[in-house]
C-alpha cells in the first residue's frame, strides 16, 4: 500500500452513556445514520451486555464475548452486580475488544454503553477500559443522555445536574452533556423558567427557592444550596438540546462532539474556515440551538392555551 494512501493512525468516536431509558441506543442509530448520511463510515459497537433487542445493525456486539443473562445465571448474580462483572470481565478481555476493533479502523465509532449510573460514577471498570480505548489512539467523546422530562422537576434536576458532574469528573474523556427526547418536552409538563435555563445552567438559587415553595422541599433548603454551590462551583455542567428527528438538533450535538474529541480538526474532512467556525461553538451556539427548541415549545403551550379557551 502506498504511503499516501494508508487511512490516519487516529481513529475517532463517541462513548453514549447516561441512565437507563435516556436514549442512548435510539441515539447511536440516529446518529450513525445522520452520520453516514455526510459522508463518514460510521459503526455502532454495542457495549451493553444487557442489549438483546438492538434496534438497528451493529457492527461488533459485547454479546460475543459475556452477556448479562449468562453471568446472572451461572454467578448467581442480580442485574446490578451481573452488569459490574460484564464491565470488569470486559477489562480483563481487553486484547479481544482490541482485536475486534481492528477490523473497524477508518470507521467512525459509536459505543453504545450500559445504563447502569455507577459505571461512570464511581466504578473503575468502564473508566479503565475507556483509558485503553486512548492509548490505542482512538480519540473519544462521552456523550452523556439525559431524559428533558428532568427539567420539569426541580428537585430531580438538581439530582441529575449532581449526576453530570460526577459523571464528567470520573469518566476523564472530553464530555458533551445532552438533554435528549426534546420533542417530547411539552407532554411532560410546563416549565418553571425558559429552557435555556436549564441548558446554560444559569443562576441555580432560583430553582432553590423555587423548591422552597413545596412544603416537603422547604425543610432541605439547606442542603439543596449547598448542592448547587458544589455544581456552581465547578462551573463545568451544561446541556445541548435533542431531537433525534430534526436534522438540525443532530447537527448541534455532531458539531459540539466533533469539537470536544478534536474530529473537527482532523484530517479526516475539509478543513475549511467556515467547517472551522461551526464547530467552534460557545455561548452563541448554545443561545441558537435553544432558542429554536423554546420557539417550538413555546408554540406549543401557546396552542394549548388557545385550545383551553376555545373549550370554555
Amino acid at each position: 500500500m502506498a504511503e499516501g494512501s494508508r487511512p490516519s493512525p487516529l481513529a475517532f468516536g463517541q462513548v453514549v452513556i447516561g441512565p437507563p431509558g435516556s436514549g442512548k441506543s435510539t441515539y447511536c442509530q440516529a446518529m450513525g445514520a445522520f452520520l453516514a448520511h455526510l459522508g463518514r463510515s460510521v459503526a455502532v459497537v454495542n457495549l451493553d451486555p444487557a442489549n438483546e433487542a438492538l434496534p438497528g445493525p451493529c457492527a461488533l456486539d459485547i454479546g460475543e464475548l459475556v452477556t448479562l443473562a449468562d453471568v446472572m445465571g451461572s454467578l448467581g448474580l442480580g442485574p446490578n452486580g451481573g452488569l459490574l462483572y460484564c464491565m470488569e470481565y470486559l477489562e480483563a478481555n481487553a486484547d479481544w475488544l482490541r482485536e475486534r476493533l481492528r477490523a473497524l479502523r477508518g470507521h467512525y465509532l459509536l459505543f453504545d454503553c450500559p445504563g447502569q449510573v455507577e459505571l461512570y460514577t464511581h466504578h473503575q471498570a468502564l473508566k479503565n477500559v475507556f483509558a485503553q480505548l486512548a492509548k490505542w489512539d482512538f480519540r473519544l467523546a462521552a456523550v452523556h443522555l439525559v431524559d428533558s422530562h428532568y427539567c420539569t422537576d426541580p428537585g430531580k434536576f438538581i439530582s441529575v445536574l449532581c449526576t453530570s458532574l460526577s459523571t464528567m469528573l470520573h469518566v476523564e474523556l472530553p464530555h458533551v452533556n445532552v438533554l435528549s427526547k426534546m420533542d417530547l418536552i411539552e407532554h411532560y409538563g410546563k416549565l418553571a423558567f425558559n429552557l435555556d435555563y436549564y441548558t446554560e445552567v444559569l443562576d441555580l438559587s432560583y430553582l432553590v427557592d423555587h423548591l422552597a415553595s413545596d412544603p416537603f422541599f422547604r425543610n432541605f433548603r439547606r442542603l439543596n444550596e449547598k448542592l448547587v454551590e458544589v455544581i456552581e462551583d465547578y462551573s463545568l455542567v451544561s446541556f445541548v438540546p435533542l431531537n433525534v428527528q430534526d436534522k438540525q438538533s443532530m447537527r448541534q450535538v455532531m458539531q459540539a462532539v466533533d469539537k470536544a474529541n478534536g474530529y473537527s480538526f482532523g484530517d479526516r474532512e475539509q478543513r475549511s474556515l467556515e467547517a472551522l467556525m461551526s464547530a467552534a461553538v460557545g455561548a452563541d451556539f448554545h443561545f441558537s440551538s435553544t432558542l429554536a427548541v423554546q420557539e417550538k415549545y413555546v408554540q406549543s403551550q401557546d396552542k394549548a392555551v388557545e385550545e383551553e379557551v376555545m373549550d370554555l
